[in-house]
């Protein structure tokens, strides 16, 4: 569920919408009710892009690995931070045991993340051709910036709002002319989530001259469900 708190700056279309429903009246305990929700969605640009590398390593103990992928995650963020439109954010670390013939620790394997993003997407498809020299690529994501997504959030709740009380103005036709009134509404925002393209592209497989990454952002569809009640009046 969402909260109200969109709406603000829609509040005068949203006025005129309720303004043409019917007054209400009281009704009796025999009053006719229906229930009926209306959908709306709106396009939101995906202009942001969030990746995840890693640095993956095997080695004897775990302080060796520990020595060898720190120092990878070290020199993969000094490489961000020379990106100004650039966000870098430290992920998890996982280190775990490679066991051999009866169940004996042969050696160790340790991985840890880094996670990107930037609505640049020159500069961030530049800076992931930099770091598959010596990273991989779990995930790539292109997604509306939070700024963005309100705002298609927004006028879908409002384009829900106006299909709803046009859906109910149909309904009440239908029952005879009659006209109605609303008990109650619930907005559902959400959905256009868009999904993670899983890359796992392990670093032998780039070069330190790499091309820049091609990136094709397109567009999230955001939807609005309006759901409730209205009453139908004599």
């Amino acid at each position: 569920m969402t909260s109200f708190r969109p709406l603000i700056k829609a509040a005068p279309l949203l006025l005129a919408l309720l303004l043409a429903v019917p007054a209400l009246a009281d009704t009796g305990s025999n009053a006719t009710t229906i229930d009926l929700s209306a959908e709306a969605t709106r396009p939101a640009a995906n202009d942001l892009v969030r990746a995840t590398v890693f640095a993956e390593a095997s080695g004897a103990t775990p302080g060796e690995l520990a020595k060898r992928v720190n120092g990878m995650i070290a020199e993969a963020q000094t490489t961000a931070k020379s990106y100004p439109a650039v966000k870098s954010q430290s992920g998890a670390t996982h280190t775990y045991p490679v066991y051999g013939k009866g169940s004996r620790i042969e050696s160790w394997r340790m991985r840890s993340d880094l996670t990107i993003e930037s609505s640049d997407t020159a500069a961030i498809s530049e800076l992931l051709s930099q770091l598959q020299a010596s990273m991989g690529i779990a995930s790539l994501v292109m997604l509306p910036a939070p700024k963005t997504r309100k705002a298609a959030e927004r006028d879908a709740i409002v384009d829900a709002i106006a299909a709803f009380i046009a859906r109910a103005q149909v309904i009440a036709e239908a029952m005879g002319n009659k006209s109605y009134r609303i008990r109650h509404l619930a907005i559902d925002s959400g959905g256009g989530r868009p999904p993670v393209r899983p890359m796992m592209r392990a670093a032998a497989m780039a070069s330190a001259d790499a091309a820049p990454m091609p990136i094709e952002a397109g567009d999230t569809q955001i939807s609005a469900t309006i759901s409730g009640e209205i009453e139908l009046l004599e």
